[in-house]
């Protein structure tokens, strides 16, 4: 990634810890002047971010985080129809991009339904010439979690959803998508 320092922006304790989504999320990373074209993009409500951050580098960094495989696995889009179709149609867009069948596309709003959200801002991001990275938090040994949350059950985990969503190993996005697996055993 070349950064050496990264500038976390939310979550703050001077702030409340507050996670931020649809036009806030591009306040806090001094993106607000894309809050028109989000709005073309995503519907109101859109994904709340865990963390955000810029590097030292220059780049965007959006944080989804996980403690058990469980939360993983989100249930469909519960979206009225206008906003329903506005989200598919951005889904579709990012599916196509990366490569992936319309069949499979198809459910993107149905399965891991996180997972595709975040994929699709982060295109976007990259599309509006923002230089983001995704970076996925996914806890091990979290003591307090129920079932196995080992690197190794989180990468099967991301395999299966891959393998669900029609995501081939290399795409669009694959370079700009992190996974890391802080160990938090007995923290």
């Amino acid at each position: 990634m070349g950064a050496e320092a990264i500038a976390w922006l939310s979550p703050l304790g001077c702030d409340d810890y507050a996670e931020y989504r649809d036009g806030s999320f591009l306040r806090v990373l001094g993106l607000e002047h894309l809050a028109g074209e989000l709005r073309d993009f995503w519907p109101a409500r859109g994904p709340q971010w865990d963390a955000l951050g810029r590097t030292d580098a220059g780049h965007v960094l959006l944080v989804e985080a996980k403690a058990h495989i469980g939360e993983f696995c989100s249930p469909p889009s519960q979206a009225s129809d206008a906003s329903l179709r506005q989200i598919c149609d951005a889904l579709a867009h990012t599916a196509r991009a990366m490569g992936v069948s319309a069949e499979s596309a198809a459910g993107w709003h149905r399965h891991f339904y996180q997972y595709t959200n975040r994929l699709a801002h982060l295109r976007w991001l990259r599309e509006q010439a923002v230089d983001a990275k995704l970076v996925f938090v996914n806890f091990i040994h979290d003591d307090d979690m129920p079932g196995e949350t080992t690197q190794a059950a989180w990468e099967a985990a991301r395999r299966v959803a891959d393998h669900v969503l029609g995501i081939g190993r290399r795409h669009l996005l694959s370079r700009h998508v992190i996974h890391v697996f802080p160990d938090v055993r007995g923290k």
